[in-house]
C-alpha cells in the first residue's frame, strides 16, 4: 500500500481533442466558468509538442467552476475527444438554477434523464453537452 507523504490532489483533466477554446467559451456562458491561466501550443519551450496548425491550440488551462478549478487542454488535437466512464455532478441551491444550469449545459447536446424530483433530490437531471461530456445536476435534498 502507498501512503502518500502529503495530501495529493485529484485533479479532473479534460482533452478536447482542438475544441478547447470552444468548450471555455461555452462554459463561460453556461455556468459562469472563469479562466484563471492560459498557454497555448506556440509559447511550449519544448518545441517537439508544436504539430504544424497546432500553434493557437490549448496546450493547457486552468479553469475555476465555483469553486473548482478543473485542467482543460487540445491534447493532440485529433478532431474528437470520448468522455467516457465519468459525469460532472453540479450541484445547485435551488430548484430555479438547476432549471438554468441544466438548460444551458444541453444546448446542443442530448438530455440523457430530464429534470425531475426523485427520492434523493427535488430537482436531478443528467445530459450530455454538445462536447459529449456527461453532467448531473442536482439540488442536494
Amino acid at each position: 500500500m502507498i501512503t502518500p507523504t502529503k495530501n495529493p490532489t485529484l485533479q479532473p483533466y479534460l482533452l478536447f481533442g482542438g475544441r478547447c477554446d470552444e468548450a471555455i467559451e461555452f462554459y463561460k456562458k453556461a455556468v459562469g466558468a472563469e479562466v484563471l491561466f492560459l498557454a497555448r501550443f506556440k509559447e511550449s519551450p519544448d518545441r517537439s509538442m508544436l504539430k504544424p496548425g497546432t500553434e493557437e491550440k490549448v496546450m493547457h488551462s486552468s479553469v475555476r467552476f465555483g469553486d473548482t478549478t478543473i485542467y482543460m487542454s487540445d491534447g493532440h488535437c485529433e478532431g474528437h475527444s470520448k468522455f467516457e466512464g465519468f459525469s460532472l455532478s453540479l450541484s445547485v441551491a435551488t430548484e430555479a438554477e438547476a432549471d438554468r444550469y441544466f438548460n444551458a449545459l444541453a444546448e446542443g447536446g442530448q438530455v440523457r434523464v430530464p429534470l425531475n424530483k426523485t427520492f434523493f433530490s427535488p430537482r436531478f437531471g443528467v445530459l450530455a453537452d454538445r462536447f459529449g461530456l456527461s453532467w448531473m445536476i442536482m439540488v442536494p435534498a
